[in-house]
């Protein structure tokens, strides 16, 4: 019998994602055997989308992200047990760099940069928030201390840096497009291409090549059918969420609405 760890390896083995799968069922596994939680380190969204498909394959485990703001980019995961009845923490920190914006433009390719200069993993890196003459660091307590002790230089700028509160970040309002749309049927390869605005050939064949997920599984077929609550998924493309069902039009086709996050 094929265990849960063997099929999700087995799925994102030779793909971009997959050091990121293995340290997640890890994690996952670690959460079964405690019956507790587990946090992962920061996530991009392909990361958050393979921590929802580990959660999905492990009985009794629900998987809750936070990025230290409404809207943050880059998020932890943390695997919690049914079991585990308390509040999982999720050890965010914030950072705040500043320096003499008269004589340094900087932005986020230097102040990221600066950091992997210095000996930090992409991972421990939450999102990076560049202002005139500051960015703000979203990372872990532990980090945190690090770079208050050793920050000092963003390519040839100085910096002072301090902790600073999430509660001073504005959320980020995320971009959506709503999208009307009328199909000849429910079928996965239909509704994506209406959403992502592709042909129906090119999502039947992104289907094909493992590209297209439905609620952060694989498709399994283009005839899948999709019903409303449903999200597509594509990397590199967003997410796309089937909102309303409208029924058929005079002409037997089907009304969709979509609305789809860039």
């Amino acid at each position: 019998m094929t265990t849960a760890r063997e099929k999700i390896v087995r799925f994102y083995r030779g793909t971009e994602g997959e050091a990121t799968a293995a340290r997640l069922v890890d994690l996952a596994e670690q959460t079964v055997k405690s019956r507790k939680f587990r946090e992962s380190d920061f996530l991009d969204p392909y990361g958050m989308e393979i921590a929802e498909t580990v959660a999905a394959n492990y009985d009794g485990v629900s998987v809750l992200f936070d990025g230290g703001y409404p809207g943050a980019e880059r998020q932890k995961a943390v695997f919690a047990h049914a079991d585990f009845g308390g509040a999982p923490s999720f050890d965010i920190a914030v950072v705040r760099a500043e320096w003499n914006a008269e004589f340094a433009r900087l932005t986020h390719r230097d102040v990221l940069g600066a950091l992997t200069g210095l000996g930090v993993a992409r991972e421990r890196i939450g999102d990076i928030l560049v202002t005139t003459g500051a960015v703000r660091v979203l990372t872990d307590r532990k980090m945190m201390e690090f770079l208050l002790a050793e920050w000092t230089m963003i390519g040839a700028a100085h910096v002072s840096v301090e902790q600073d509160s999430a509660e001073s970040i504005t959320p980020r309002e995320e971009r959506t497009k709503d999208i009307s749309a009328t199909v000849a049927s429910l079928r996965a390869d239909s509704v994506a291409a209406a959403g992502f605005g592709i042909s129906r050939s090119r999502a039947a064949s992104d289907i094909e090549s493992e590209k297209l997920r439905l609620n952060w599984q694989p498709v399994k077929n283009a005839s899948q059918p999709v019903k409303e609550g449903d999200v597509f998924s594509m990397r590199g493309r967003g997410r796309v969420e089937v909102v309303e069902v409208r029924g058929k039009t005079k002409k037997g086709r089907i009304g969709i609405s979509l609305r789809r996050y860039l």
